[in-house]
Formats: C-alpha cells, sequence, structure tokens
C-alpha cells in the first residue's frame, strides 16, 4: 500500500475523494479500462471504508428488492408495481458481475469474506397486510428474474423458515412470508478494504489517509481541478491537479460539491438521518434466525422505516440486527460536524430546502417519535418480529448517517428523493454521488453510467468498448428482457462467488 509524503503540488489523472465503495468501485473500474492511469485517493479518516460502507452502519447490506417492500408499491386501482424491483435486481446481477469478474482474476480474495448465501424474505401480519404480500407475489410470479420466490400462509412451515419471529405466536395470527433462497447478505466493508488493497498494489495509485480536502477549484489555464488538501497529521497542505475529480463521500458529498461551484450543483440540498441499531448479544439466539427478514413501513413513514431483523456476517461471524430506527442530527457524517447541515445551506438551495420541509411533514413527525422512543418502545417493535424477544439480550448502537437528496422542482420548489443521483459538470470534468439507498449494491451500475457521463471521448473507443465487453460480456444489453441470458449470467456468477443456483 503506498502512503507517499505529500508534495506541494502533485500531478494526478483522477482524484477519488472519500475511500467508501463508490471509490473503489470506479477506480477498479478505470484501471481495468486504462492501466496507466495515476489515481490519487484522499481520505479525511484513518482508515478506508469507515463511514456508509461499513457493515455496522450500513442500513441494507445486499439490497436486490427481493424482499424490501417499498420497491413494489401498490398503484391506486389495487395492482403491484414491480418496474423498480426488476431494475434494482438487474443493477445487482450487474454488481455481483464485476465481482465475480475481479474473484476470476484473483483481484478479490475468497468471495466469502464478504458475500454469502442468506435468504431474504418479506413478512407481514395482519388480513389486509397478507393480501398485499399475495397480490406482490402473484405479480412478481410474472417476470423471470423472480423465479423461485416462494409464498407461505402456512404457521408451521413460516416456523421452519424463522423460528424465532413465529415462537409465542397464537395459532390463528394471520402472517404470510416470501421467501428467495438465493438472497445474500454482503459486507461492503470487507468489499471495499479488499478493493482497496488491489487498488493501492499498483505503483500508480497512491491512497492517503488522514488527508481532507478544503477546496476545489477549476484552474482554467491548465484546465484541471485544483483540489487543495490537508494532511491531518502532519498539518501540511498541498495541491493535487487532475482533469477529472470524482467526490464520493457519502453525506460529505454535498459540502464538497459545493465547495466545487457548477452551476449543475446549484439548489441540491440535503437532509440528514441518523440511525440506530438492536444488537442481539446473546449467541444462542443468534443461531436461531439465519434471514434478512423485512416488514412494511407504516402508513406515511418513509423507505427508511422499513424495519428488519438481519442477519449479517461481519468478521467471519454472523451477528443478528434489529431496526433501523430514525432519528435527527445535523452531522452528514457519523464522524462529521454539527455544523454540516447549517454550513450546508445557501442562497441557491435554501428555498428547496424549505419547500421540500413543508411537504415532508410525515417525515419530520415520524423523525420525532424515533427520537422519543424509550428503550421498551424499540424492544415493542422488536417483538413485532420475536414476540419472545428480551431486553436482556440486546444492546443498542449506534448506525450510520445517511443524507437524503433535496433538489429544485419547478412545480413543488424542492423535493425530497430517497434515491442516488449523480451530480455532474457539462463537460464531465467533476462528478459527485448524493444520496443513499439502494446506495452500494447497485455501485457498479452508478459507476458505469457515471463512465457514460464523465468519460464521453473514452467510452465509446474501440479499446474501452472491448474491455468493458470483456468485464460484462453482454454490456448495454437489458438482461432483464432476455430470461436465457439472464439466466446464463446468473449461474455463472453464482458458480464463481459460490453462491447457490436460483432454481
Amino acid at each position: 500500500m503506498s502512503f507517499l509524503f505529500p508534495e506541494e503540488e502533485i500531478q494526478a489523472d483522477i482524484v477519488l475523494i472519500g475511500a467508501g465503495i463508490m471509490s473503489a468501485t470506479l477506480g477498479m473500474l478505470l484501471k481495468e479500462l486504462q492501466p496507466d492511469l495515476k489515481i490519487e485517493i484522499l481520505e479525511r479518516l484513518d482508515t478506508v471504508a469507515a463511514e456508509s460502507s461499513d457493515a455496522w452502519n450500513n442500513a441494507g447490506t445486499g439490497h436486490s428488492a427481493l424482499c424490501e417492500l417499498n420497491y413494489t408499491p401498490e398503484r391506486t386501482d389495487g395492482s403491484i408495481d414491480c418496474s423498480k424491483a426488476i431494475r434494482i435486481l438487474e443493477q445487482f446481477e450487474l454488481s455481483r458481475q464485476f465481482w465475480a469478474y475481479l474473484v476470476k482474476k484473483r483481484m478479490l480474495p475468497d468471495p466469502q469474506k464478504f458475500i454469502n448465501a442468506t435468504p431474504h424474505m418479506s413478512f407481514v401480519h395482519g388480513e389486509e397486510n397478507v393480501m398485499y404480500l399475495k397480490k406482490r407475489y402473484d405479480a412478481m410470479q410474472q417476470h423471470f428474474v423472480f423465479k423461485g420466490m416462494e409464498y407461505s400462509e402456512d404457521n408451521a412451515q413460516i416456523a421452519e423458515w424463522i423460528p424465532l419471529t413465529m415462537k409465542g405466536r397464537t395459532s390463528d395470527e394471520k402472517i404470510a412470508v416470501t421467501r428467495m433462497h438465493t438472497g445474500t447478505d454482503v459486507n461492503f466493508g470487507e468489499l471495499t478494504r479488499d478493493l482497496f488493497a488491489q487498488l493501492s498494489s499498483y505503483e500508480d495509485v497512491t491512497l492517503r489517509l488522514n488527508n481532507e480536502v478544503r477546496h476545489l477549484d477549476k484552474d482554467e489555464d491548465v484546465n484541471k481541478w485544483c483540489v487543495s488538501v490537508k494532511n491531518l497529521e502532519s498539518k501540511k497542505k498541498y495541491k493535487i491537479y487532475a482533469p477529472f475529480v470524482f467526490i464520493g463521500a457519502g453525506g460529505g458529498a454535498l459540502p464538497l460539491l459545493e465547495k466545487a461551484d457548477i452551476p449543475e450543483a446549484k439548489g441540491f440540498g440535503g437532509f440528514p438521518v441518523s440511525g440506530q441499531w438492536l444488537v442481539c448479544k446473546n449467541p444462542e439466539i443468534i443461531k436461531q434466525h439465519h434471514a434478512k427478514v423485512y416488514g412494511k413501513a407504516g402508513v406515511g413513514t418513509p423507505p427508511m422505516s422499513v424495519p428488519h431483523l438481519d442477519t449479517r456476517i461481519i468478521d467471519g461471524k454472523a451477528v443478528l440486527l434489529f431496526g433501523p430506527f430514525a432519528g435527527f442530527s445535523t452531522r452528514f457524517l457519523k464522524n462529521g460536524s454539527l455544523m454540516d447541515l447549517p454550513g450546508s445551506i445557501q442562497l441557491d438551495n435554501i428555498i428547496p430546502m424549505i419547500q421540500a420541509g413543508i411537504h415532508n411533514i410525515p417525515l419530520t413527525k415520524y423523525l420525532i417519535e424515533q427520537v422519543r422512543q424509550s428503550p421498551e418502545d424499540k424492544l415493542n417493535a422488536l417483538r413485532e418480529f420475536m414476540p419472545t424477544a428480551a431486553f436482556d439480550d440486546w444492546e443498542l448502537a449506534i448506525a450510520g448517517q445517511r443524507v437524503q437528496v433535496i433538489k429544485k422542482d419547478e412545480e413543488e420548489g424542492g423535493v425530497l428523493e430517497f434515491g442516488t443521483e449523480i451530480v455532474a459538470a457539462e463537460d464531465g470534468s467533476i462528478a459527485a454521488l448524493l444520496g443513499a439507498s439502494p446506495g452500494a449494491s447497485t455501485a457498479v451500475s452508478i459507476m458505469l453510467t457515471l463512465l457514460e457521463r464523465c468519460f464521453k471521448d473514452k467510452i465509446n473507443t474501440d479499446e474501452w468498448q472491448r474491455k468493458l465487453r470483456a468485464i460484462f460480456p453482454f454490456y448495454k444489453q437489458t438482461l432483464s428482457e432476455n430470461e436465457v441470458l439472464y439466466n446464463q449470467i446468473s449461474a455463472s456468477n453464482s458458480e464463481v462467488l459460490n453462491l447457490p443456483l436460483r432454481y
């Protein structure tokens, strides 16, 4: 791993700000497409993957739309819209394809370090919710990407799948569950560390930890960005000049994007949401549950409120989490400043932020209720999923920060969005990724989109097209429209990643 003492001025081809899954993915793609690129990676903390990419901070770990009910909303006519779920699952398969490629080239170690088979299940109770889940299941069965999904209202069958969830319930309780045995748990912290270990093995890639970006200015004389940096250990300041900069700093991306002062970033704001987990500390209970079990968000609550009882593999061991419980903090990062939110307010985004607040009163109400929850309230929420849960078996842990995107809207003035968004300069010289879910799971798709927007002169060359098709043999084809092709790629990826076949 290369740690060079900062010179006063450094010349590079690429600067990646933030050492998370997005920068790691973009860096690996760029080095595969053009190996001679000189890349500088800047991270203000003393380790990589310490914010949103860390397994304890990441609220998703493998969003593939198999169990997350907010990706399959019910239309006004009562039918189920599966379009977003299909798109996300296809994007997740693209991520799996890239990881499989890197494993085959021995650029990633044993895939079980970062990805493991974990059934994905949707769990509901009550007559109305059971009707919804059955309609969802029937709708999803119409598309081949969801083949292999199981549905049950049989309490005995469900008890075999998720015994902790059924123990202590009455036999007449109306419950329904869907199950996909091909679901996975992805430790994006481990994956990110492995990707940066590979990147750092290249002589022309430098990873600089404890280095904070202070300013971003376009030097029109040399047509490059000047990135002003401070080494937090030595206190020395230096500059990096590069024709392309990517801001992949999670919640810290918005303040850095504002420093770049590009027209395309005008009007963007951010709304930070903190989180907490209940973490099981009883090994005997952890052994009894092996699944990601997602429930249904309450009426009027945001997507981030979807509760789940979640098996994860962290440091090679199974852990069990429940949550997340949302809260409010003015920090944009877990290790950020209380001044992050007020410092991000500018003349060009203050109206969109105010309007978004007015239009999202239910979200404000929800966050207030979450902040006011007592430990007993949190335990009662867990008992919806695990009726026999005992307070002594669980402890509260702080999760990561999410910053939801606020943007201008002609009709509403400002809207709050719950996805991810690439904000790039017209000339493609700088780009930032804003937002959260599904985020990490679709990192490869997001970064391919970024390459198409910011490297237009390169991506259509014969050399880059040839290399892209070496990584993604059916690049630019819509896998969800070709069952034979989808099954072929999915089976190949599963074999390389040591995961079960779909059916």
